[in-house]
């Protein structure tokens, strides 16, 4: 053999896990290696997807148990332990951690611990954790060291009293009051999290619109949510400065908002906690790029093909590394592209509409064009909705808030997008995703039997909501549900 390795991953996120596993299935030599000396799975596993959402869920099922028994005049924090939730997490993060292992261990896949940096297109030194070096050759290398969160740049995080992605979920106890700083889908998470712990929660949003990517009607959905829960969110903030009261024994957060007339008021929020959600920078410094043909971006994304392959022939790259989408879900499909490119192993193409989940409480999520894209664009569409407290299973399970959306096409019927905000959004949207990859339209939810009651009644229920607006609009019923479109039908 001419190189040590088939192919050398460094970083052992899902990219980099799921690259691993499909490689070895090709019966190809693989190394791991992993900068973190503790565990695998870097963010996702540790301090990024599941230890928040395992959080997250914690909450969502108080707050549930709450709602369901009418015990929603308590806070959670006077009857649980921030400890007990933490160990909920740790569980999860512990069996994570061991399956993650067994997986590489069992599929004879390699791993060093240590830092890894590129000498050229096909080796790569590696810094293990007793001080010494390692260099290692492999035909393929993929880069999937991910990225790390931005630091503020007029305050720092101290880990107890003004908190980051990692120390949030170390915290020793629930807070009152929460003051969080970000602009994204993490602030959203984190402020219901809390919010359905009892936390007063508070979002200070650099930006001057608030998750405007969201389809409106979702949108109007979830700032009604917010106002109930007293989830106050204030964009457009900058100038902030944190300080400590020590007479009041509170946070105090002080800021500007950027078009207010008065130019230097400034607005002060009393908090126990302040969390600093900022964006991500990709680890692509130190690697040794410089070393080889990779190219990266002006922010310092890796720069990549459809199959996930650098400026140099044999380097691939996948996950946060790259920036967009920076999902764990689009992550493990991209390693798995980029192992099946380097073997030359054939794939269907994966498309390009991915589905996109918020896990706050409750959930939002959408796959495809929202209704003002697809108008914007000139399309003829229809929307078909169903409101969960309009579903059995919404009274069932005292679940009144959300709503699931479907833009299709008024002529053909094919579906063009699909948004839910609502419990078990995240998983609802897969039947969405299904129907339009399979280019199917809005009647199959209407021919197709589903069980009943479940969540996914609500796509019967928007199918038919929208059918009954072609049909107020001119088109006969009995050609909506045959399905034809020819000129012969259009005469019955």
């Amino acid at each position: 053999m001419k190189y040590d390795y088939d192919v050398i991953i460094i970083g052992s996120g899902p990219a980099g896990f799921s690259c691993a596993m499909q490689s070895s299935k090709f019966d190809k030599k693989v190394l791991v290696v992993e900068a973190t000396k503790e565990n695998f799975g870097g963010t996702w596993i540790n301090v990024g997807t599941v230890p928040s959402k395992a959080l997250r869920e914690t909450a969502r099922i108080i707050r549930r148990f709450q709602h369901q028994f009418g015990d929603e005049d308590k806070k959670a924090y006077e009857e649980y332990q921030m400890q007990d939730l933490l160990m909920y997490k740790n569980e999860i993060l512990k069996s994570k951690n061991t399956k993650v292992e067994n997986d590489l261990a069992k599929n004879e896949i390699d791993t060093l611990k240590g830092f890894g940096k590129l000498k050229n297109d096909h080796e790569v030194e590696i810094s293990l954790h007793d001080g010494s070096t390692k260099t290692v050759s492999g035909e393929y290398i993929l880069i999937s060291t991910g990225a790390t969160p931005d630091r503020p740049s007029n305050f720092d995080i101290d880990g107890e009293k003004i908190l980051g992605y990692s120390s949030i979920l170390s915290m020793t106890h629930i807070p009152r009051r929460l003051v969080i700083i970000g602009s994204g889908v993490n602030a959203l998470e984190y402020a219901t999290t809390f919010s359905s712990l009892g936390s007063r929660v508070a979002i200070l949003n650099e930006k001057n619109d608030f998750l405007n990517f969201l389809d409106h009607e979702i949108l109007e959905q979830l700032n009604g949510i917010l106002d109930r829960e007293k989830i106050e969110v204030t964009s457009n903030v900058k100038n902030i400065e944190i300080s400590e009261n020590t007479l009041r024994n509170t946070m105090e957060v002080k800021y500007q908002i950027n078009n207010d007339n008065e130019q230097d008021r400034y607005y002060v929020n009393e908090t126990e906690h302040v969390l600093y959600l900022g964006g991500y920078r990709p680890n692509t410094t130190k690697i040794g790029l410089e070393n080889t043909n990779v190219q990266t971006d002006e922010m310092g994304n890796i720069i990549v093909d459809k199959a996930y392959r650098t400026d140099a022939p044999n380097i691939y790259a996948a996950g946060d590394v790259i920036g967009f989408p920076g999902l764990a879900s689009a992550s493990f499909s991209e390693g798995r592209v980029a192992s099946c490119s380097m073997f030359g192993v054939e794939i269907q193409e994966v498309p390009p509409e991915i589905p996109f989940a918020i896990y706050s409480i409750p959930e939002i999520a959408n796959i495809g064009l929202t209704e003002r894209d697809a108008r914007n664009m000139g399309l003829d569409v229809t929307v078909g909705r169903a409101y969960y407290k309009n579903i059995t299973q919404g009274d069932i399970s005292k679940q009144q808030d959300g709503l699931l959306k479907i833009v299709f096409a008024t002529d053909t019927f094919k579906i063009l997008g699909v948004h839910i905000i609502g419990e078990r959004a995240s998983d609802l949207v897969h039947l969405g995703q299904a129907v339009m990859s399979l280019n199917g339209d809005i009647r199959y939810f209407i021919n197709h039997v589903m069980n009943y009651p479940t969540y996914s009644e609500a796509y019967r229920v928007a199918a038919f909501n929208g059918i009954n607006r072609v049909y107020k609009a001119g088109v006969k019923y009995k050609k909506i549900l045959r399905g034809k479109k020819d000129p012969e039908q259009d005469q019955t």
